[in-house]
């Protein structure tokens, strides 16, 4: 095998590895295989990368198999065409909820939600929710701006709680 294709395959292991999600290890009458709103079955669906590939496309809309070494090196795969799409999370959201693991499913969802930030909010929001670092307007209107400017209404249902249990643990930055 030729280093190349040796490098080709290594780097297809490492994407299809990172669109994985955590199967569970036993699986019990209440983590039983369910279908999801999308149709997904753990069973037979998992993992998507393997089992379900055409799904998968990144947020500039290649597919899982245009992504190789060769169109890497050529430059017709950029940084961008790597990220994992907000459909890919919630698509794994799915395979989480059928067997069982709903709070993992909720943190797929969130993350969904998030591919629409850019980084730098994100940097910020995720400093602005450090305890006694804002104010209850402050934490309010990043719940405002996530809900509005986003459509991020699962995280900004999470600012809006935290900052009741801020309140309510006197953690936010006094006024």
């Amino acid at each position: 095998m030729s280093q190349e294709k040796l490098i080709e395959d290594m780097v297809r292991e490492v994407l299809k590895s990172m669109t994985k999600g955590s199967a569970p290890a036993v699986q019990t009458a209440q983590t039983a295989p369910t279908v999801g709103a999308q149709g997904l079955n753990p069973d037979r669906d998992y993992p998507l990368a393997t089992k379900r590939p055409e799904l998968l496309k990144s947020p500039t809309g290649k597919k899982l198999s245009d992504i190789t070494l060769a169109n890497v090196l050529n430059g017709d795969v950029k940084p961008q065409d790597v990220r994992i799409a907000p459909e890919t999370l919630r698509m794994q959201g799915e395979i989480a909820d059928g067997v069982g693991r709903t709070q993992f499913g909720d943190n797929l969802r969130r993350a969904a939600e998030l591919t629409a930030i850019p980084d730098e909010r994100i940097l910020q929001i995720y400093n602005a929710l450090r305890p006694y670092r804002s104010t209850r307007a402050e934490l309010i209107a990043i719940a405002d701006e996530l809900d509005t400017k986003y459509n991020a209404k699962i995280n900004a249902a999470f600012v809006r709680e935290a900052a009741g249990v801020y309140e309510r643990r006197n953690r936010l930055r006094a006024e």
